[in-house]
C-alpha cells in the first residue's frame, strides 16, 4: 500500500506483510495440526493394504503337569484283575508358526485402498483451506495493526491540533474577541479528542494480540503492503470458473464422493466369497499324553474357501446405508460449489467496494482540507465562529481515518478474493519459505510393512 498515512513514520528494516506470512506458514499452531492431522490419515492406505498382506505368528506354550496311569494287566490265579500302575510328572511345551495369506477378497482390500487414498487427497485440500485461513487472517492482522496505528497517530495529531486551537481561543477570549462559549467548545472538542486517543490505543492492543496469535511474534516496524489484485483473474466470470474447478472445498468435496464410492464396493465385497491359504508348523515335546520324553512335530498347508450365505441381514445394512452416505456426499459437492461461488461474487463486491470507498474518500480528503483552511481564515476576520473550525477539523480527521480504514480494506478485500477462488497459497504469494509437501509423507509410509516410528514433521 502507497498512501501516505500509512507510509508514515516507517524505520528501517521493517517487516513486510510478506515475510509476517512466511512465519505464519511456519509457525502457526492451527497449520501445523492441521498438517499433522493429513499425516495421521495417510496411513489408513496402509492400514487398508494389510488386508492382502501375510499375517506370521509364533504361538509358544510351557508348563507343569503331573499324572498317574493305572493299565490293565490281565488277571491273577484266582481271577482278580490286575493293574500296573505309574505316576509321573512332566514339563509339556511346545510352539507353533502359523502363516496365512489372503488370495481372494472379493476386491475389499482394493476398494478399501482407494477409500483411504480419496480420504487422503480430501484432508489434503481440507489443509489447504486452513492454509488459506491463516494467511487471510494473518493479512487481516497485519493490516489491522497498520490501520489501527494509523488512526493512533492520527488521534494525537489531532490533540495537538485541538490544543494550539485552544489556546487561540482562550487568547482571543483574553482580548474580547470570542466569548466563553468558544472556549468550553474548544475545551470539550481537546477533551473529546483524547477520549477517541484512549479508544484507539485499546483498539491497537487488540489488533496487536491478534496478531501474535495468528503470526507468532509481537508486531513491529510494519511497512505498507500493496492488495494482491495482479494475481487475480481479470473478470468474475473467469474467477468463478477458477474457484469451481481449483477452490479446495470443492476439491475436497469430491475427494469425498470418491471416498464413498469406494466405501460401497467395500460394503458390497462383504457378500462376495474369500480364498486364503495357510501353513502351520507344530513342535512339541513331552505334550503327549502328558507322557515326559514324547515328541510331535507337524506341518500342515491348508486352503479355506468361504461363501457367505446369510449373516443376519447387517451386512445388507452396511451396504444400504454406504449408498445413503454417498448420496450425501454428492449432495454437499453441490452445496461446496454453491457456496464457493457466492462467495467469490461477494468478496469480489467487497473489492470494488474498498476501491471505489477509497477513491471517493481521497477526493473527500482534498475537499476537506480546503474547507478548513477557509474557515480558519474566516474565523480570523469574525465570518466564522470557533465551532465551525472546530466542526471543520473533526471533519477532516473523520475523512482521514476513513481512508486509512478504506485503505485496510482494500488490501484485506484482495486477499478475500484470492481465497475465495482456492489461490491463496505461500506458493502464489512467493513466499520466502520451504513449501509443505503433503505427499512426501504419505509416499513414505503407503509403502511401509514395518516400524513404529513416525516420519512427519511441522
Amino acid at each position: 500500500m502507497s498512501g501516505s498515512i500509512f507510509a508514515g513514520g516507517i524505520e528501517a528494516h521493517a517487516e513486510s506483510l510478506r515475510s509476517a506470512l512466511a512465519r505464519a506458514y511456519v509457525e502457526n499452531p492451527d497449520l501445523n495440526q492441521s498438517r499433522a492431522s493429513v499425516r495421521a490419515q495417510d496411513e489408513e492406505a496402509p492400514k487398508a493394504l494389510a488386508g492382502k498382506r501375510p499375517k506370521a505368528s509364533i504361538q509358544a506354550t510351557a508348563g507343569w503337569q503331573v499324572g498317574a496311569i493305572k493299565i490293565p494287566a490281565g488277571r491273577s490265579a484266582n481271577g482278580q484283575r490286575q493293574f500296573v500302575d505309574d505316576a509321573f510328572s512332566s514339563f509339556p511345551r511346545g510352539a507353533t508358526l502359523a502363516v496365512s495369506q489372503t488370495l481372494f477378497d472379493g476386491g475389499r482390500t482394493e476398494s478399501a485402498f482407494r477409500q483411504a487414498e480419496s480420504s487422503v487427497f480430501a484432508a489434503r485440500s481440507t489443509l489447504r483451506l486452513t492454509e488459506q485461513a491463516v494467511l487471510q487472517n494473518g493479512a487481516a492482522a497485519y493490516m489491522n495493526v497498520l490501520r489501527d496505528t494509523a488512526i493512533m497517530r492520527l488521534r494525537r495529531n489531532n490533540i495537538s491540533v485541538l490544543e494550539q486551537q485552544l489556546k487561540v481561543t482562550a487568547d482571543r477570549f483574553s482580548v474580547g474577541a470570542v466569548t466563553q462559549t468558544d472556549v468550553a467548545q474548544a475545551q470539550a472538542s481537546l477533551a473529546q479528542a483524547r477520549s477517541q486517543l484512549y479508544a484507539a490505543q485499546a483498539q491497537l492492543k487488540t489488533s496487536i494480540a491478534g496478531y501474535r496469535q495468528i503470526i507468532g511474534n509481537e508486531p513491529r516496524r510494519l511497512e505498507p503492503s500493496p492488495s494482491v489484485e495482479p494475481l487475480l483473474p481479470k473478470s468474475l466470470n473467469q474467477a468463478i470458473t477458477v474457484a469451481l474447478a481449483e477452490h479446495p472445498g470443492v476439491t475436497a468435496a469430491l475427494h469425498q464422493v470418491d471416498a464413498a464410492e469406494q466405501a460401497v464396493k467395500a460394503a458390497e465385497s462383504v457378500l462376495s466369497p474369500t480364498l486364503s491359504v495357510g501353513a502351520q508348523l507344530t513342535n512339541e515335546r513331552d505334550a503327549v499324553l502328558g507322557v515326559p520324553g514324547t515328541r510331535q512335530f507337524a506341518a500342515a498347508v491348508v486352503g479355506q474357501l468361504n461363501v457367505p450365505l446369510y449373516q443376519g441381514g447387517g451386512e445388507y445394512a452396511s451396504i444400504r446405508q454406504a449408498k445413503e452416505r454417498l448420496g450425501q456426499a454428492r449432495l454437499n459437492a453441490d452445496l461446496q460449489r454453491d457456496s464457493v461461488r457466492a462467495s467469490v461474487v461477494s468478496s469480489y463486491g467487497l473489492l470494488e467496494t474498498a476501491k471505489a470507498s477509497l477513491t471517493s474518500w481521497r477526493a473527500a480528503e482534498k475537499a476537506a482540507e480546503t474547507a478548513l483552511i477557509g474557515v480558519r481564515d474566516e474565523a480570523k476576520v469574525g465570518r466564522r465562529t470557533t465551532l465551525d473550525v472546530l466542526n471543520a477539523q473533526q471533519a477532516l480527521l473523520n475523512t482521514r481515518v476513513a481512508i486509512v480504514v478504506a485503505q485496510r480494506d482494500l488490501v484485506v478485500a484482495s486477499y478475500a478474493v484470492l481465497g475465495s477462488i482456492g489461490r491463496l497459497s505461500a506458493d502464489t504469494l512467493n513466499l520466502d519459505v520451504a513449501i509443505y509437501d503433503p505427499s512426501a509423507h504419505y509416499d513414505q509410509v503407503k509403502v511401509k510393512w514395518f516400524g513404529v516410528e513416525t516420519l512427519g514433521g511441522p
